[in-house]
């Protein structure tokens, strides 16, 4: 305690305190005053609430969008396998309508499917019978058959 001297004028005391003053406000120089911690904050959370606000409004926005997606590949696929299902009909010699009769999702199951229905079918619509001939005559064809035969009479 013999170290410890008492300060007798106001000068010393106020530069003793200054130096303190000067070393503590060093130490804290780098810091951000509470008000301003309040200023940040508030500007963050009117960003974060900004934000929140566009991706909800762009979730809504694309929300259907996968579903969309999926309904239209499904039409798709349904269109390939039928226009698959028509060539195969079409190259082995069945009617267009058997093609709605096939089965298989792709083409190997599809040729086996058309296959089977040729087998049931036959080859009975390449040789299609001729329709029979009209042979009843109305009034107005009389008229028609007159002006047909006068014309190939011209003709000649």
């Amino acid at each position: 305690m013999a170290d410890f001297t008492p300060i007798t004028t106001q000068e010393a005391f106020d530069t003793a305190i200054s130096d303190r003053l000067k070393r503590e406000k060093e130490k804290y120089e780098g810091y951000t005053s509470p008000k301003d911690l309040e200023k940040l904050k508030a500007d963050y959370d009117k960003q974060i609430a900004d934000l929140n606000k566009a991706m909800e409004d762009q979730s809504k926005k694309y929300a259907n969008y996968d579903k969309d997606i999926a309904e239209r590949d499904a039409k798709i696929k349904g269109y390939e396998t039928a226009s698959v299902k028509t060539r195969i009909a079409h190259e082995l010699g069945l009617p267009y309508g058997a093609a709605d009769y096939l089965k298989g999702e792709d083409e190997k199951s599809i040729k086996e499917s058309a296959e089977a229905v040729k087998k049931l079918f036959g080859n009975q619509h390449r040789n299609p019978t001729a329709p029979e001939a009209n042979t009843e005559r109305s009034a107005g064809d009389a008229k028609r058959e007159a002006l047909k035969s006068v014309l190939q009479n011209m003709n000649k």
